[in-house]
């Protein structure tokens, strides 16, 4: 599981990481503002809470994709897939997991991408969309997050119906 929050500045997350690092939490994404000190202030955060693994989200551009780097982030997530952004990742070694939402998306981003993909909107297309595309998609699908409107009651279908793992929203930090 993934946490995904939507502050207006990253450091505005102390208060809620504390205790989901103190839960064991692993993964939190914090979606990418365009303010002067963003990566400044994940990177904060990182030397605070060293236990879990952050990463960026909502990665739609070069510029985000270089703030997500220069924070020091080991991974971001995007709600598209963009081939371009996808090699500007592919090239500086840095993982971007591509957003898809149709089997063309699915098929396209496997080939370039890192191997998952983020299904968005997830809350949209509903927990048996996934399994319904492997028999077109020739059985084999890549790792996949099931992200976009989820919470934590949503997890178990999810899983349940065959994704690889499910980012929710942060209630407290989130704009969706």
């Amino acid at each position: 599981m993934l946490l995904v929050c939507r502050p207006k500045a990253p450091l505005q997350l102390a208060p809620l990481l504390e205790p989901l690092q103190a839960l064991g939490l692993l993964h939190v994404e914090i979606a990418y503002v365009p303010v002067n000190d963003w990566s400044r202030q994940c990177r904060e955060l990182q030397r605070a809470f060293p236990s879990l693994r952050l990463g960026g989200a909502s990665i739609v551009n070069g510029e985000g994709l270089r703030a997500v780097c220069d924070a020091g982030l080991s991974y971001a997530f995007s709600p598209i897939f963009d081939p371009s952004l996808q090699a500007e990742a592919n090239a500086g070694g840095f993982l971007l997991v591509p957003g898809v939402m149709t089997p063309t998306e699915v098929r396209s981003a496997s080939k370039v991408g890192p191997g998952l993909v983020k299904l968005f909107p997830a809350s949209t297309l509903g927990p048996t969309y996934w399994q319904r595309l492997r028999e077109p998609l020739g059985g084999s699908l890549p790792f996949c997050v099931a992200a976009g409107g989820l919470g934590l009651g949503d997890v178990s279908p999810w899983l349940a119906a065959g994704v690889d793992a499910v980012a929710v929203r942060s209630e407290e930090h989130t704009s969706e």
